[in-house]
């Protein structure tokens, strides 16, 4: 594991375990069961979609926005261009996120039918139904931080209370594992697997990682390029690879208008064949 997914994971652990002390796994279960449910994650027929993403900073870009923003209407502004779904970062301490930020995008987005996905360093179930009852329809799950076990737990509470995953890549060995492990399970979870193509070291993007990795894609589950897609061009080029979605957030939070913009690439992607 990179020093960086070190310290979240560990940052991570430290907040499962104060959170367990406010509430117990049992009654958060409960609470996440009675938790309306989300809209369904749906991808369009056309071949292409988006997931767009709301955070406040990240450790590469720095700031990209403020609390006092008017942060929900950019979380809007995505359901209207088009997002199948929008990812909002829950990570306090390098990006600044919170679950407030889910809970109150899940509302926003409901009336659009438009899943709210958690995006943390999740290392235990129980921030599985931290998500599910903040409204979120969708977790991400980061391969190279976990054990097989804690990732097949992490899928199992997803499973168990509908929502979909994401499963993070970021190399071959990355790829070969979530196909053994997608392969040998029996539950009808929905499983998106992402290629990240930012380095772990430096955080610099390394959009090369994603035609290397291209012929390794497993064609079973939809692929999502995530990172380093910026502009239409990039996600034209990300289509012809075989990916099937992109996950596009601080071009987005930079954009005056990212309706716009959002529309503008999907547009662009779904005018070519993979």
């Amino acid at each position: 594991m990179s020093g960086f997914l070190d310290e979240m994971a560990r940052s991570s652990e430290q907040r499962v375990i104060l959170a367990k002390q406010r509430e117990s796994f049992s009654d958060l279960e409960r609470r996440a069961a009675a938790a309306a449910p989300s809209p369904p994650l749906r991808l369009s027929q056309a071949g292409f979609d988006v997931i767009a993403e709301f955070k406040l900073r990240s450790p590469a870009a720095g700031s990209l926005g403020d609390a006092t923003d008017d942060w929900l209407g950019r979380v809007r502004a995505y359901a209207r261009g088009g997002a199948a779904a929008v990812s909002v970062l829950t990570e306090p301490s390098r990006f600044d996120g919170s679950l407030d930020h889910l809970r109150g995008a899940a509302e926003e987005l409901a009336p659009f039918g438009v899943p709210a996905m958690r995006k943390d360093f999740l290392v235990d179930p129980y921030q599985v139904l931290e998500a599910r009852t903040a409204g979120a329809g969708g977790v991400l799950v980061i391969l190279r931080m976990l054990s097989r076990e804690r990732i097949a737990a992490l899928l199992d509470a997803a499973a168990d209370h509908g929502l979909f995953v994401l499963l993070e890549a970021f190399d071959a060995a990355d790829l070969s594992l979530a196909r053994e492990l997608l392969e040998a399970r029996h539950r009808a979870e929905i499983v998106l697997v992402g290629i990240n193509c930012r380095d772990l070291q430096t955080l610099q993007v390394v959009q090369q990682r994603f035609s290397a990795l291209a012929p390794l894609l497993p064609q079973a589950w939809p692929c999502v390029a995530e990172s380093g897609v910026a502009t239409p061009c990039d996600a034209m080029t990300m289509r012809r690879l075989g990916y099937r979605l992109a996950l596009i957030g601080t071009a987005l939070m930079g954009s005056g208008d990212p309706a716009v913009l959002l529309a503008e690439i999907l547009h662009a992607a779904r005018t070519v064949q993979p």
